[in-house]
């Protein structure tokens, strides 16, 4: 099953994919849907909505978890040691864009750098959980790409402020339930940037796995239907570009993509240039 989240007559609403079909459901995103609890909500058949019309799926998700340092290549490539704990970040939904909407590219930074990354989707309420409970609490699976303002990033030990720079973090195209895929068995990940792959990965080469991560968040906060939890970046990065760096530019298109879910496809875009068309 997939599920998402289109732009429609002004406003959004959720929907479901099985067996080619689409169905749209009577709530504003896939986040609505899995607070309601039931992903077997009736609704409307009708056509595959088109990739440019797509929202992130959870519109505003409660808690967005990211971690960091989680694939052992990416690790080796910025010359840090394996943690011992998970290393974990936070986001906020105003970081969040849709699928292939424009990353806003910040007059403050030129090194603004590419992520892709598989992120979990939380389905139901966990404290506590057992590796089972955890893993039953993952309602589907996503992308993000975490889209990091370096400079910013590095001005302090905490990484807050290069992560959290006003519409730079796209998610989507939708959520894949985990009866179709599994990440622990390898799903390839890719990023591009005008074409050219700087990352190329599985899933299956993470530190802690999926569901080690939402077990671990679970010990010291209540996770929620809705909450995103992203599960770090393989090697490639820009920042460990060798002989030298290279960062993202206005007009370069990313591309990242995770086999079994699709792709996000975003242009790099002035701020300034978005908040002049924004009005």
């Amino acid at each position: 099953m997939r599920l998402g989240t289109v732009r429609r007559d002004g406003t959004t609403q959720a929907f479901r994919q099985e067996d080619g079909r689409t169905v749209y459901l009577p709530v504003p995103d896939v986040g609505a849907l899995l607070a309601g609890g039931d992903l077997r909500l009736p609704g409307e058949p009708g056509p595959a909505p088109a990739p440019e019309d797509l929202a992130t799926p959870v519109l505003r998700p409660g808690k967005i978890l990211c971690a960091g340092l989680n694939f052992y290549d990416h690790a080796e490539e910025v010359g840090q040691e394996i943690p011992e704990h998970p290393t974990i970040f936070a986001k906020y939904a105003t970081a969040l864009i849709g699928p292939t909407d424009p990353i806003a590219m910040p007059e403050e930074s030129e090194k603004i750098d590419w992520e892709a990354e598989l992120t979990v989707v939380i389905g139901s309420p966990l404290r506590h959980a057992t590796p089972d409970q955890a893993r039953a609490a993952i309602a589907g699976y996503t992308i993000m790409n975490d889209i990091s303002v370096r400079d910013w990033q590095g001005r302090t030990s905490e990484w807050f402020q290069g992560k959290n720079f006003d519409r730079t973090t796209p998610v989507g195209p939708v959520v894949v339930t985990p009866d179709e895929i599994d990440p622990e068995a390898g799903l390839a990940i890719r990023c591009t940037v005008d074409g050219v792959r700087h990352q190329d990965s599985g899933t299956d080469r993470m530190i802690f796995s999926a569901v080690e991560l939402v077990e671990y968040l679970s010990r010291f906060l209540t996770l929620e239907p809705g909450d995103l939890v992203a599960c770090g970046t393989p090697a490639g990065v820009g920042l460990a570009q060798k002989p030298r760096r290279i960062w993202l530019r206005d007009g370069q298109e990313v591309v990242t993509e995770i086999e079994g879910i699709g792709e996000l496809r975003n242009v790099c875009t002035p701020a300034e240039d978005l908040r002049a068309a924004a009005g």
